[in-house]
């Protein structure tokens, strides 16, 4: 088992063994166990009481973080000659498409989102193994394959970001950065979980928010009270 060094101890010493927070504390807790000497991601993992390999209790979504990522999203937009323009005009990283496809055969994978249009999927979905398990491919249900490449990339650029259960039946997203302060990373939190409180499939019975913790990268997790959360 390996050791702890001694801010992984004083991490741990400010978190009460046992104890589930409210939200509110948990968000603000975060940064002071965050020993990270970069600026960490704040993750929340959310256990669901649904089984995924029913189609009927997949759980997936979107949700449009009120304060963003923090994060430098690179995003690439797969589109006719015809709306290239626009989505350059809204802030896409790479835009193209037959040289882009070339590009991805050959390897390359330097992006966060892919954003395409229903009319070239077809060429795109030739892609579906490489981009398949990097969580890259396109898809209706995440607003990534749309004809308004624009808004799509608006709105990534944003701090849109999609998230599914695996199949253990955890949500795992990130929320934000440390350096937020602990109320944008409460209504951060709050937006994604009302979101996936929304999402709750009709054949889930039972509790359907078994665990929900909070945690930064090299951090310890938070356990939140599931009742201090407003709207789940």
């Amino acid at each position: 088992m390996a050791r702890l060094t001694k801010n992984q101890k004083a991490a741990l010493s400010k978190i009460e063994i046992g104890k589930a927070y409210s939200l509110q504390e948990a968000s603000a807790l975060v940064k002071d166990i965050t020993i990270a000497k970069f600026d960490a991601s704040v993750d929340i993992d959310v256990r669901l009481g649904v089984d995924p390999r029913k189609a009927n209790q997949m759980v997936r979504g979107i949700a449009t973080l009120p304060h963003g990522t923090g994060k430098t999203v690179r995003v690439l937009v797969l589109c006719t000659p015809d709306k290239e323009e626009e989505a350059k005009a809204a802030g896409a990283d790479y835009v193209g498409l037959d040289d882009y496809i070339s590009k991805i055969e050959g390897g390359w994978t330097d992006i966060d989102i892919i954003i395409t249009m229903p009319s070239v999927m077809a060429k795109v979905g030739k892609l579906g193994r490489i981009l398949g398990p990097r969580n890259l491919m396109p898809n209706p249900k995440t607003g990534t394959v749309t004809t308004d490449v624009g808004k799509a990339v608006t709105e990534v650029k944003a701090g849109k970001i999609d998230f599914k259960v695996d199949k253990t039946g955890i949500i795992h997203t990130s929320i934000g950065k440390a350096s937020f302060s602990s109320d944008k990373i409460y209504e951060n939190a709050l937006e994604v979980l009302q979101t996936i409180s929304k999402l709750k499939p009709s054949a889930a019975k039972g509790t359907y928010f078994k665990s929900i913790y909070l945690s930064s990268t090299m951090s310890p997790g938070i356990q939140i009270e599931t009742k201090s959360v407003a709207g789940i």
